[in-house]
């Protein structure tokens, strides 16, 4: 086997192992993830995903890597030659299909809840740093548009991670983006309704 034939396959293994790691990474975070389960699944050995990766934080920081580059790639992607508000409509179309992926969406929650950890933090500064510039330059447009644009995503991070939109309560369609305001009053009807029906005749 030649040395280039090994080296393709060590690749091919990191990328399996992170895709894993991404998956286990996502339910159970930094600290509750076993660097076993991750090795078993992926069809390695623990001591040679030590080989891969020097250690289990070594491993979450390539994959929070994974989550910061996957969303610039997507924006600019989704973007294309467009700026201004147009290219918001476009990223903001993209981030929501991204976060239709629940794995995706986890980790993301994950990363910020390792932030207390040094080296994690430093890593999550970074990943929002280019994800911030990379709005910027694809936008152009002024820092208090970009706040409320990268605010609008945060909200349904907790909206999508918390199922508001599939709830019929008038608080959670509220707090929904994608709520319209004459809906509301159709679902606080629909909320009465079921009240009444199970309260049932007096």
């Amino acid at each position: 086997m030649t040395a280039t034939a090994i080296r393709q396959s060590a690749d091919q293994r990191r990328g399996t192992v992170l895709r894993v790691a991404v998956e286990e990474f996502a339910k159970t975070g930094l600290a509750g993830t076993s660097t076993q389960t991750i090795a078993d699944r992926a069809g390695i050995s623990q001591p040679y995903l030590f080989r891969l990766y020097a250690s289990k934080k070594a491993l979450f920081l390539a994959a929070a890597e994974h989550c910061h580059q996957r969303i610039i790639d997507e924006f600019e992607q989704a973007a294309g030659d467009s700026t201004g508000l147009a290219a918001f409509e476009r990223m903001g179309e993209r981030y929501g299909e991204l976060i239709g992926d629940r794995t995706f969406l986890l980790l993301q929650l994950q990363i910020y809840a390792a932030s207390e950890d040094g080296e994690v933090q430093a890593a999550a500064r970074d990943g929002f740093r280019r994800i911030w510039q990379t709005i910027a330059r694809i936008s152009g447009l002024p820092a208090q548009e970009r706040r409320q644009f990268y605010a609008l995503g945060m909200l349904c991070n907790v909206v999508t991670a918390l199922g508001l939109d599939e709830m019929d309560e008038v608080w959670a369609c509220e707090a929904c983006p994608e709520t319209k305001a004459e809906t509301i009053p159709e679902i606080a009807a629909k909320v009465a309704a079921k009240a009444a029906a199970k309260i049932g005749p007096r």
